[in-house]
C-alpha cells in the first residue's frame, strides 16, 4: 500500500493574475484569494475599479496591487504581466475572467464590429495572456491557468452569437492547452457560470431573475460571485494538481435540468 500524501490546500504566497477584477465574479475572486493568503493582481480596463479593489484588499489586511488592463491590446497584456512578475518576484496562477456583454442580431448593422470587439476580450486575450505568462508559470512549483467561459459555450441565447461563439472557443482553448502544457506541470481549467448576480445581469429585473432561475435551474436561484469565485480557487489548490482539462458548469444545476 502506498504512503498516504498530504496535499497542501493553501494559496499562501502564491501570485495570481486576476483579469476583470474590479466588480462581478473577477472583484469575489481577487478577494477570495487575498483571503487565502495569495498575492493579488488585480487588473481591469478601469483604472478606479481595479485600485478600489486593491484597496478593498488592503484594508482587509491582504496583500495586492492595481494595475490598468485592455485585454484587447497586446502591448498593454506584454506590459502587465511582466510589471507584475517583477513587482510580486513570479506568477504561479492566471485567471482570465474579463469578459463583456454582446448582444446583437446576425443582420444588424454593427454586427462584425461587435463580433470582432467580442472575439478581442473574451477569446483572443486568453492566448495572448498565457503566452505573456509561461515564462513565469514554468518557474513556478503550483502553476494554474483558469479560464472563465459561461453556459453559453454549452448552450446558447439567440441574439448573442458573438458571446457564445467566444465563450465555446475559450472551452476547446483550455482543453488544448491542457494537453500541450501537461508536460510543464501546468493544469489548464475551464469554469462555465450560469446565472449570477453581476453587472451583466443586474439589469434584469428580480422577478424575471426569479422566474428563469425557478424555470431553469435545479437550485431555483441566481448564484453569488463568491460561489463561482471559490470553485476557481479550488482549481488553483496546490493538491488539485491532477485536475486539467475540465470544463465545469458552476450554474444550480441549469445545464443538468431537462424540465
Amino acid at each position: 500500500m502506498s504512503e498516504f500524501k498530504q496535499l497542501s490546500r493553501s494559496v499562501k504566497g502564491l501570485t495570481v493574475l486576476v483579469t476583470g477584477a474590479a466588480s462581478g465574479m473577477g472583484r469575489a475572486t481577487a478577494r477570495v484569494f487575498a483571503a487565502e493568503g495569495a498575492n493579488v493582481a488585480v487588473t481591469d480596463y478601469s483604472a478606479d475599479g481595479a485600485r478600489a479593489v486593491a484597496d478593498e484588499i488592503a484594508a482587509s489586511g491582504g496583500n495586492a496591487k492595481a494595475w490598468t488592463l485592455d485585454v484587447a491590446s497586446r502591448d498593454d497584456i506584454n506590459a502587465v504581466v511582466s510589471a507584475i512578475a517583477a513587482h510580486f518576484g513570479g506568477l504561479d496562477i492566471v485567471i482570465n475572467n474579463a469578459g463583456i456583454s454582446v448582444r446583437v442580431a446576425i443582420d444588424d448593422d454593427g454586427y462584425e464590429e461587435a463580433w470582432a470587439r467580442g472575439l478581442a476580450v473574451m477569446l483572443t486575450a486568453h492566448p495572448r495572456i498565457i503566452r505573456a505568462a509561461l515564462p513565469h508559470l514554468r518557474k513556478s512549483k503550483s502553476p494554474r491557468i483558469v479560464n472563465i467561459a459561461s453556459t453559453e459555450a454549452l448552450g446558447a441565447t439567440a441574439l448573442h452569437s458573438p458571446y457564445s461563439a467566444a465563450k465555446a472557443g475559450v472551452a476547446g482553448l483550455t482543453r488544448s492547452l491542457a494537453v500541450e502544457l501537461g508536460r510543464d506541470g501546468i493544469t489548464v481549467n475551464c469554469i462555465c457560470p450560469g446565472p449570477i448576480r453581476t453587472a451583466i445581469t443586474e439589469r434584469i429585473s428580480e422577478e424575471h431573475k426569479t422566474i428563469y432561475a425557478k424555470r431553469r435551474t435545479a437550485l431555483g436561484r441566481y448564484g453569488d460571485p463568491e460561489e463561482v469565485a471559490h470553485m476557481t480557487l479550488s482549481l488553483c489548490l496546490p493538491a488539485a494538481s491532477f485536475l486539467t482539462g475540465a470544463v465545469i458548469p458552476v450554474d444550480g444545476g441549469l445545464m443538468a435540468r431537462n424540465a
